[in-house]
């Protein structure tokens, strides 16, 4: 499914509406350039999901937790300079205590917790806009429905 948004407050809107249909277990793996609101959607993820908390990209910590009803990790990987690190910061575990949203989630070299729902996040026309191209595996079909 691809969907587009006009403006920041957009793609929020529509991080939150994936958000609240997510539930402990579930992977949303964010792909595209930087820039093109792979943190804006987590945002609206976070929020979506009844977690609390300033959400900011987590470059330079590489996975923030936010608490609320179910958990909310979020990991950025961009700084990992090889596949293997992502095995060192538990993201299997972390997915099976709540929900995982991993921005730069291709610099994982296949190591994500699957089954994940896919989004790449790219640049629309104008300034502000972006599009998203949303995979959802079969048996999370329920979760990306009427987004």
């Amino acid at each position: 499914m691809r969907l587009a948004t006009s403006s920041p407050s957009e793609t929020e809107a529509l991080g939150r509406r994936l958000g609240g249909r997510l539930r402990a277990g579930d992977v949303v793996a964010l792909l595209g350039p930087l820039g093109a609101g792979k943190t804006v959607l987590a945002r609206g993820i976070v929020e979506g999901a009844g977690a609390r908390g300033t959400v900011a990209s987590p470059s330079f910590v590489i996975v923030r937790e936010y608490a609320g009803p179910v958990r909310v990790y979020h990991a950025d990987l961009y700084r990992l300079e090889r596949p293997a690190e992502v095995v060192e910061l538990g993201l299997d575990e972390l997915a099976a205590e709540g929900i995982l949203v991993v921005e730069w989630a291709d610099r994982a070299g296949g190591l994500l917790p699957r089954p994940a729902i896919t989004v790449v996040c790219d640049f629309g026309e104008g300034e502000t806009a972006r599009t998203f191209t949303v995979e959802v595996p079969p048996a999370l079909a329920d979760r990306a429905a009427d987004l």
